[in-house]
């Protein structure tokens, strides 16, 4: 749970509005994974975005991220779910924040089995914050 101490940086004129924001980005990445809405997860990134995956395929801007997502995400709710907690947030500029999100899988019948650590960069554009470079993390030993 975001806490003011695990908040730093050059804070935004509005930070609470900011972190509310932030949050709801994140809870769209959960829902849009857990419902396999490809769109819905495209929509969230700049169109010259950065995603790196979990297995470390890097993709550059929206359409490679489409394509990608396209080829994996459908199907995967059979395997499981995930749920996803800001960590920490820097605002490395009132308009840019580095997101640190605690990743939890879990199995179809709702037992843990990994995590993963994202790091998520957004930028505000026109009121609205968008993924902009990210680093999907899976955790090797549960820390």
């Amino acid at each position: 749970m975001i806490t003011e101490a695990n908040v730093t940086g050059h804070l935004p004129a509005d930070p609470d509005t900011a972190l509310e924001l932030l949050r709801r980005v994140v809870a769209t990445v959960e829902r849009v994974q857990r419902e396999e809405d490809v769109g819905g997860f495209v929509a969230l990134f700049r169109p010259d975005a950065i995603w790196t995956t979990g297995g470390g395929k890097r993709l550059f801007g929206r359409d490679a991220i489409a394509e990608f997502t396209a080829t994996v995400l459908p199907g995967t709710s059979a395997h499981g779910s995930a749920t996803y907690e800001i960590e920490h947030v820097l605002f490395v500029r009132p308009d840019v924040a580095a997101v640190k999100v605690r990743q939890r899988y879990y199995s179809p019948d709702g037992d843990p089995t990994s995590e993963g650590s994202p790091m998520y960069v957004l930028s505000e554009e026109d009121g609205r914050w968008l993924l902009t470079a990210n680093q999907n993390t899976p955790v090797s030993d549960g820390s």
